[in-house]
């Protein structure tokens, strides 16, 4: 039984809480990427602040020591040849609103840009006695990053300042590709957060929805299993009560049946101590013929006249599970092995060499049933759901192998094979 198949309130409860798992661990790693995504984007932006102000101070520092005064004159004579002349970013020499001198331009024009926005800031700078930065437009539109470091007269006095600027359009665009590109990582990152989150509370639950599943499925075969003996120990009961000469004849069949649902329900507790490992199978030599023999006889018969041909075998079996299978496979051939118009089924049982054959007069197998027909809770031409897939399970567990299959001359047959004892 899959766990989508489950149903009431213990296996609803357990799928809520798969989701809730699943939201708790989305949410958490949500909040952990709504935190960090921010702290990326801030750094990139800081970090490239830091790279245009140093970019810009390679500039003005090495300028400002090519500057001289002569007499209250500017003297720029030394800045010409220098390579920063002719190189980007672009920088000016102009003086503040308070002197007066020629303004002097780098020979290479790397953005254009209003030289009153740059003499203001010139004037900004004298007047405040201090280096400053300023974010403008230029020309063309883009937006410019200028860095200007004011210096003084032999007086000691600001009269003048170096301006450096530089186009930040890339770099503005290299930010807006990272921003984009950690916004798309945290959605990927969360769909993935969610996807893990309900893989592992998946696997969180499982062993829940194991105990879960077992425990219905106890239910259930625990219900399939007695329906037979407790309609075989009914009819027992109505016969006695009907004859009561029959009575002491009938009596120790009533006694048998009633031991062997004792049996079938120690032996669904022993399977599933058996499938959570806490308990082995009690293998012992058992004789297959007289075991079957005995499955038969305690086989309500109203409906079905069985034949019955046996030679001694032994196996190793744990009788209580092995009768079980057995009685399953009886009964599913009671049910399904009817012949059309027949009042009986009529159902022949041969046992020999570790394998017991039980054939019917039915309709057969549905050949587009396959291999499904051992699965629990299938119904086909010969199943009820259940009953085969326990057989199957108890063939398995035992080391043998279940076969079934239509004869020719119409009908279904079951063919268990169990290793003999020698």
């Amino acid at each position: 039984m899959s766990q989508r198949g489950m149903r009431g309130p213990s296996a609803d409860r357990l799928r809520r809480l798969r989701w809730w798992l699943t939201v708790l661990f989305t949410a958490t790693n949500t909040v952990a990427l709504i935190v960090l995504a921010p702290v990326i984007i801030v750094l990139d932006a800081q970090r490239g602040a830091d790279q245009l102000d140093h970019d810009l101070s390679v500039v003005t520092q090495p300028v400002l020591r090519l500057i001289d005064e002569n007499h209250g004159s500017l003297v720029t004579a030394r800045i010409p040849p220098d390579p920063l002349s002719s190189d980007c970013p672009q920088f000016a020499v102009m003086p503040g609103k308070a002197r007066d001198f020629d303004s002097y331009f780098s020979t290479k024009e790397c953005v254009k840009i209003d030289q009153q926005v740059l003499a203001d800031l010139a004037t900004q700078a004298v007047d405040s006695g201090g280096p400053l930065t300023a974010d403008k437009k230029a020309v063309n539109g883009h937006e410019v990053h200028i860095a200007v470091e004011p210096f003084k007269d032999s007086n000691g006095q600001y009269f003048g300042a170096v301006l450096a600027w530089k186009d930040t359009h890339d770099q503005s665009d290299q930010h807006q590709q990272l921003t984009i590109a950690v916004l798309v990582v945290c959605a990927i990152l969360i769909g993935a957060a969610a996807l893990v989150g309900y893989w592992l509370s998946g696997r969180a639950i499982r062993p829940a929805m194991a105990a879960l599943e077992q425990q219905e499925t106890l239910l259930a075969e625990t219900a399939h299993d007695l329906r037979t003996p407790v309609a075989a120990l009914r009819a027992l009961a109505e016969t006695a009560e009907r004859d009561p000469e029959q009575r002491a004849e009938l009596l120790p069949r009533t006694v048998r049946l009633a031991g062997r649902m004792g049996d079938i329900i120690d032996g669904l507790l022993v399977r599933a101590r058996l499938a959570a490992g806490v308990e082995h199978l009690a293998m012992q030599p058992v004789w297959l013929d007289q075991l079957v023999a005995g499955v038969v006889e305690d086989m309500p018969t109203g409906d079905a006249r069985f034949s019955l041909v046996t030679a001694p075998t032994m196996v190793r079996a744990d009788p209580t599970l092995l009768q079980r299978a057995i009685g399953n496979v009886l009964g599913n051939a009671m049910r399904h092995g009817r012949a059309p118009g027949a009042d009986q089924a009529i159902i022949t049982v041969t046992v020999a060499d570790g394998r017991v054959t039980v054939a019917d007069q039915g309709p057969g197998i549905d050949p587009t049933v396959g291999e499904d027909l051992f699965e629990p809770y299938t119904t086909g031409g010969a199943s009820t759901g259940l009953g085969l897939s326990i057989v199957r399970w108890v063939v398995l567990a035992h080391g043998g192998d279940l076969k079934v299959y239509n004869a020719d001359e119409g009908g279904a047959i079951f063919e268990i094979q169990l290793p003999t004892v020698q």
